[in-house]
């Protein structure tokens, strides 16, 4: 039944593909997406849901925009829809948003605004943001659904490699949120309000020093209770300082990215629970080295330690915000057990080009726990008491994208874990050594 599921799908493609794309400096233009992912878990290690489970996913996408001049409009419609899930199959709104307007804005890009050389931008409307590292403000692509903000977004850019990003926005809230009704695909308008609030930004300096920016950010998030949807109340102010020097054949390349977060949330979500001081960080770093020829194969190390809460005092537990998890710690869908929380884990990655439409990536890291008292990491696995120890296990992923032709691309994506002392000890912790994880992506680009 599931593969069959798959198979309507796959033959939607080319009925939800919107007509060709057309390309033109000024006036119209139109271009869309579609993309089909089957996905398949053994030995979920995330407690709560099935111990295997699969799922079909489908995600459409249509742009429409309009150039005149520095005048830009757009609007960009994203349907995601899941098949063949049930009760115990972890179904969220990271898997299903069905017929919303993702992006809906204006955008002015005025003239040499602080001299020649300089350029800038001005959107106001819902958009779509990738912001630095993309580790705090994203707009996920491995996920089925994406993240939107409704606000102000400017850009400015001048001599000497300086460059300024500010926002001000209500983060898409995604609904329907109830598990019933995300299992049907259920059709509902998506919510932002000041009961959510992201402003900050980030300045940086290219070749700051030699080959590397700098940057440094700062991000404010707002969230408070509303009559039907009791928050945990956060108010956290995360401040951040990058380096990253970026891969060149031939050369050694790394990143070094830090964040503290301060700020205030609540112990629960009821209405009067007390509230409790924040500090919490994430530290990024990694080096690598890409050889010339024809693979340009590169290999680097990289270690990544996010804090998690410790019994008394402040709340440590760090909040990614609104970002992505694919390109430094694994998949999301089905698998979504390893976030940017409560972990350390140092790494070997390896990537490769074998041809201009291939490339190749995989990555092992071991594991381990910051907090042993708190939930590892997006699992919701936890030992109050400490005693399962701090070892989580080992990942091994991988992960081969080739374009098929300008218009269809292939991904496989593939994950094994090798739960290590917590993930099988700790009481809640779901039965088996192993989990296996597995997805394969048809994407039709017009």
């Amino acid at each position: 039944m599931r593969l069959a599921m798959a198979g309507i799908a796959l033959s939607a493609i080319g009925i939800a593909a919107p007509a060709s794309a057309q390309d033109s400096k000024d006036g119209f233009a139109l271009s869309g997406t579609t993309r089909l992912r089957y996905e398949a878990i053994d030995g979920q290690a995330r407690a709560g849901f099935n111990a295997a489970d699969d799922l079909v996913n489908l995600r459409t996408t249509v742009l429409g925009q309009y150039r005149d001049g520095p005048i830009r409009i757009a609007a960009e419609l994203w349907d995601s829809r899941v098949y063949a899930g049930d009760k115990g199959t972890p179904i969220t709104t990271g898997e299903v948003n069905t017929l919303e307007l993702a992006q809906a804005f204006a955008e002015v890009r005025p003239h040499a605004l602080l001299g020649a050389g300089s350029t800038a931008s001005l959107q106001a409307g819902r958009f779509l943001l990738n912001l630095g590292s993309r580790r705090l403000v994203a707009a996920d692509d491995y996920r089925n659904t994406t993240n939107s903000y409704t606000g102000l977004h400017a850009e400015l850019a001048w001599r000497g490699g300086w460059r300024a990003i500010l926002i001000y926005t209500l983060p898409q809230q995604r609904r329907p949120d109830d598990p019933a009704e995300l299992r049907h695909n259920a059709v509902a308008v998506d919510h932002e309000g000041v009961d959510l609030v992201l402003w900050g930004g980030t300045i940086s300096r290219a070749r700051a020093i030699r080959r590397t920016m700098i940057e440094t950010s700062f991000f404010h998030l707002g969230e408070r209770d509303t009559p039907q949807r009791p928050t945990r109340d956060r108010l956290l102010n995360t401040l951040g300082l990058r380096l990253i020097s970026d891969p060149a054949p031939g050369k050694l390349d790394g990143e070094l990215e830090g964040f503290v977060q301060h700020g205030h949330i609540s112990t629960g979500l009821s209405a009067n629970a007390a509230r409790q001081d924040v500090g919490a960080w994430f530290v990024h770093a990694d080096a690598g080295y890409t050889w010339a020829g024809d693979w340009h194969p590169r290999l680097s190390i990289e270690f990544d330690h996010a804090s998690g809460d410790r019994p008394g005092g402040r709340y440590g537990r760090f909040d990614t915000l609104l970002g992505m998890r694919r390109a430094d710690l694994g998949p999301s869908g089905l698998y979504n057990a390893f976030g940017r929380a409560n972990f350390i884990s140092p790494g070997a990655r390896i990537e490769a080009a074998p041809s201009k439409r291939t490339d190749v990536m995989a990555t092992l890291r071991p594991i381990w726990l910051a907090a042993r008292e708190d939930s590892f990491s997006t699992t919701g696995v936890r030992d109050a008491s400490g005693r399962s120890g701090t070892f989580a296990g080992t990942q091994v992923d991988g992960r081969l994208r080739h374009r098929l032709s300008p218009a269809l691309r292939l991904e496989l994506d593939a994950v094994v874990l090798c739960k290590g002392r917590f993930l099988r000890d700790a009481l809640n912790a779901p039965p088996g050594r192993w989990t296996k994880y597995a997805s394969l992506n048809f994407t039709v680009v017009l």
